[in-house]
Formats: C-alpha cells, structure tokens, sequence
C-alpha cells in the first residue's frame, strides 16, 4: 500500500483499538444489510424524538464520498434522510454570506442530512484554486468553529469524516475514470488539475484540521482505499455516535380487503410495458 501523503494510517485519537475483522463479499454484503437495518432503526428514532441529524463528508476526489452517502441513504426513508451537494455557486449565492446557502440546508426536527462536500469547500478547492481571496479564507477559518459550536448548542448532531485517500489509489481511480464510459462523467477538469496540485491540498487539509479539528466538533478520519471495507466502517461508527435506543411499535393488524360488486374495465385498455424480463 502507497504511502499516504495527508493522513496517517493510525487510530482516531482518544479511542481505544478495535479488533478488526477481515470478511468475504459475501460477509460484506451481510455485514452491509445488518448495519443498514440498524441505520433504519436509528432513523425511526430521530424522527420520533424530533432530532436533527448533519453529517459532513469530506476528502479527495475519487475517496467514494458520494457511495457511501448512498449505501446509508439505501434503506431509509426519504422524507427524513437526503443528501446535499451543492454545485458551483451562482452570482447572487456569491454575494450572499458564505456560509448562507449551507445554512438553509441544515436539517429540520426528525431529518438526516447528509453532505456530499459542504463549506469546507473554501478551505479546500477554493483556497487551493484561488476562488476566493486571503482574507474570505481567514475569516473563514475564524467563523467555522464559532458556527459550528452554534449549532451543536443548538441541538444539531453534527459529525465530519474525512475520507482519506492515498496517491497510488487515487491514480487508478482517475485511470479507471478515464477508460470505463460509465464512469467518466465522474471526471470533470476541474478534478484533473487538483491532481496537478496534490501537495497543496495536503497542506490545505493540515491547515483546516488544524483549526476546524475541535474537541467540540471533530474530524473523523477514514481509511478509504478499500472502499467496501469504508463504508461499513463510517456507518458503524456513524450508529456508535448517535444514542439511539429501538422505537417500540404498536402491533399492526391488516383489515380485511373491502368486497362489493365492481367491475373493472378490461386489461386491453391499459397500456402496459413491453415484458422483456422475467426473473426467477
């Protein structure tokens, strides 16, 4: 395995080691499923208790933010749970106050909102790309913490992950990209040229860890070169953070299906699809 160049293969900090278990694809997909039944669970107790729930997902390009997101969106419900991902601002978003497109994002009583990048985007891309000014970046770096501590006062669950990537990976990630038609949407320019400065987003991570990693609210890190074995991971430490306890539903009975004379108008008048598969 490369190297990692922005994070260290080591254990989060103040936690104690946990033994690690090496499972088939088939205990992957089991393990998965067990995880997802219990990320439902979790749910039906946020919705419940009216609670708010904002998860952060941070980390290079190719770390699998985005099949994470959707392996803990699978199983719940979509009226509580959803994912934001914002795209490039427009001019009247740029005038606006940083972090005032963010905030109308967060996440009302009973909802999980789970964010596929998020204002740490200016201390990233934008930093690294030059979109935004020495003094937008250090006023942002101020304003973070502070905004971030508001809101866990508040009541917010916030949790931010770090989905960590080494070079090797990544390369053959991006190559992968490149070959396969299905993925290569994936691509953009704009992901080519933070490759050309791999450095200077290391050095832009360090910086924002160092400010933004607070005992209030901090960065979980998350080894993402296998991404199978990340995903169970960032969602079994994800239920190890939420104290949820099992909603007790009442019995549900089904009643019985109504019966009165009705005819209804013939199958030929309906037009169905074409069967081109039947699955045994």
């Amino acid at each position: 395995m490369a190297k990692k160049q922005d994070d260290a293969k080591t254990a989060a900090k103040d936690e104690a080691p946990v033994e690690t278990r090496k499972l088939t694809k088939k205990e992957y997909e089991k393990e998965l499923a067990r995880l997802q039944t219990e990320l439902v669970r979790m749910q039906e107790w946020v919705v419940v208790n009216n609670k708010r729930i904002m998860v952060i997902f941070e980390g290079r390009d190719t770390a699998g933010k985005g099949g994470t997101i959707r392996r803990i969106l699978e199983r719940l419900n979509a009226r509580y749970a959803h994912v934001v991902a914002l795209g490039t601002p427009t001019d009247q978003e740029k005038s606006q106050w940083y972090f005032q497109r963010y905030i109308s994002q967060l996440p009302s009583g009973g909802q999980i909102a789970l964010f596929d990048r998020s204002w740490y985007n200016r201390a990233g891309v934008e930093k690294v790309m030059g979109f935004c000014t020495q003094e937008q970046y250090e006023e942002f770096m101020r304003t973070v913490p502070l905004l971030e501590r508001v809101l866990i006062r508040d009541g917010i669950i916030l949790v931010k992950y770090w989905l960590s990537l080494s070079d090797d990976e990544q390369e053959r990630r991006f190559l992968a990209r490149i070959e396969n038609p299905e993925k290569r949407w994936k691509l953009s320019p704009m992901d080519l040229y933070a490759r050309a400065k791999w450095v200077d987003y290391a050095e832009a991570k360090d910086n924002m860890f160092a400010f933004t990693d607070t005992k209030d609210s901090p960065w979980y890190v998350v080894d993402a070169d296998d991404k199978k074995s990340a995903r169970l991971n960032v969602i079994s430490h994800l239920l190890s953070l939420i104290p949820y306890v099992e909603v007790e539903h009442e019995k549900v009975e089904l009643p019985p299906r109504q019966e009165r004379a009705y005819i209804r108008p013939p199958m030929e008048s309906q037009n169905w699809i074409p069967v081109r598969y039947e699955v045994s």
